[in-house]
């Protein structure tokens, strides 16, 4: 368990950067320069992100359950887990109704994703992992929120064919990574 809290403190950490110490970050982007801020962010994040999924991995061999999540919540979870996906994608299609409306659609659909995970798992290692990042999802989506305010953001209308585009995309890959990749990636099938 230790290897998988390790991996998070590096990974949610280095993510947490902008909203706990955003001048901090300011001042190391002036002193080293974009290039080698991004580099260093992206290491620190990939190897949070390779101890999670050993970590993860480690406490899956020894679960340590807490509950047993009836089977209607997998069901709800794959609901919010498909908005999830749409928020996602909502990110990157430009012209979405969706991102205007909630500036980071991305940070939203990290929120639905784990906490439908905590909803449809009962063990130790999913509520720290989907907890975490529950967590930072909530603290990292109001900071943002509160940034773009301050700075008087505002972002472009969309249009309907970019959310239609969004559902389309998030709904493939939803069902992409639920019928098929999720229980390659991970050994286990959400819907059978």
């Amino acid at each position: 368990m230790i290897v998988l809290i390790l991996g998070l403190v590096m990974f949610l950490g280095a993510h947490s950067v902008r909203i706990y110490a955003d001048d901090w970050r300011a001042a190391q982007v002036a002193r080293w320069g974009i290039l080698t801020w991004k580099g260093l962010f992206a290491l620190v994040s990939l190897a949070g992100m390779a101890l999670i999924v050993i970590g993860f991995g480690q406490a899956r061999m020894a679960p340590v359950v807490l509950w047993f999540p009836p089977v209607a919540l997998r069901h709800l979870a794959g609901l919010i887990i498909l908005v999830s996906f749409v928020l996602f994608v909502s990110a990157y299609v430009p012209g979405t109704r969706i991102k205007a409306k909630l500036g980071h659609p991305m940070l939203a659909g990290t929120k639905g994703w784990a906490f439908a995970h905590l909803l449809a798992n009962g063990s130790l290692a999913d509520v720290l992992l989907f907890g975490a990042f529950l967590a930072w999802g909530v603290l990292a989506f109001n900071s943002s929120r509160r940034r773009d305010r301050a700075a008087g953001t505002v972002y472009p209308a969309g249009s309907l064919n970019g959310d239609l585009t969004a559902l389309a995309v998030g709904l493939a890959a939803w069902a992409m990574f639920a019928f098929w990749l999720h229980g390659w990636l991970f050994g286990m099938r959400p819907f059978g």
